[in-house]
């Protein structure tokens, strides 16, 4: 068989990143001392030099497979203990499959959390979009862990000019956080940072009292878009090590456009 991408190509020049994308498939990991399947989608890529023509695809995708039915194979007792802990098993497969220097694993997926409603305290399953990277430099491993939440906000400015009345939106907050490997940062850990700093969080699950709590809270707790930026970004700098990244979307009511509220540490 030719083996075209050992080619020397007609134009040398060093590609930072060439894989594959949007590919879903399954893993298991061990949470908390509970097995949880989840259905990621993966984007895997590695460098290219200058002298050689492509990469083998299917050399990817099968550091990724293989990893997998190796955790589903073994059960519990080696299921991964975190995506990022997934993505750095791939990287260690690829190593042993396709020369390179540097490589990166991306994993999309949910993170589904029990929330106790504010008022009638029923369970509601809340889920949460989240995405971790594992970036693989010839001297270091690093990792970037981001969540998105949705909350909500109530206008001050509205509040403080219409005799208490005020208009309220939905919000959506992404905190991201890339930091060395070895760096233990949760997850949820970081959803609560960004749930928190709403005028109020969001439920799946609402009884009348639930909602009359939230709407009273929001009340009790209006504030812009900035306000939320500011309180993530301040409670992130307290609990966490690494270089952080806010941006708040807020999906105004009385407005035909959003507004954004974004800063860095």
């Amino acid at each position: 068989m030719f083996e075209t991408q050992e080619e020397v190509p007609e134009i040398k020049e060093r590609l930072h990143r060439v894989g594959v994308t949007n590919l879903r498939t399954i893993a298991r990991i061990n949470w908390k001392g509970k097995l949880y399947t989840f259905i990621p989608t993966f984007e895997i890529t590695i460098d290219v030099p200058e002298e050689k023509k492509g990469i083998h695809m299917s050399r990817l995708v099968e550091s990724i497979t293989e990893t997998m039915s190796e955790a589903i194979e073994e059960e519990v007792r080696e299921a991964h203990t975190s995506l990022e802990e997934l993505g750095l098993a791939v990287i260690r497969r690829l190593e042993k499959k396709h020369p390179h220097k540097r490589a990166e694993v991306w994993i999309k997926t949910q993170l589904i959390l029990e929330r106790e409603t504010p008022a009638s305290r029923k369970i509601s399953l809340e889920t949460y979009d989240v995405e971790v990277g594992v970036i693989k430099e010839p001297e270091r491993v690093e990792k970037a862990l981001k969540v998105k939440v949705i909350g909500n906000t109530a206008c001050p400015h509205a509040m403080a000019n219409n005799q208490g009345k005020t208009h309220i939106q939905r919000a959506v907050a992404t905190l991201e956080i890339k930091t060395d490997y070895n760096e233990e940062i949760a997850l949820e850990d970081m959803i609560d940072v960004v749930e928190s700093s709403f005028s109020s969080p969001t439920y799946t699950l609402l009884k009348t009292i639930d909602e009359n709590a939230v709407v009273q809270n929001m009340y009790s707790n209006p504030k812009f878009v900035e306000d939320v930026a500011r309180e993530i970004i301040f409670k992130a700098k307290q609990k966490f090590r690494g270089r952080i990244h806010v941006k708040v979307v807020s999906h105004e009511s009385i407005h035909k456009h959003d507004v954004i509220a974004e800063t860095w540490y």
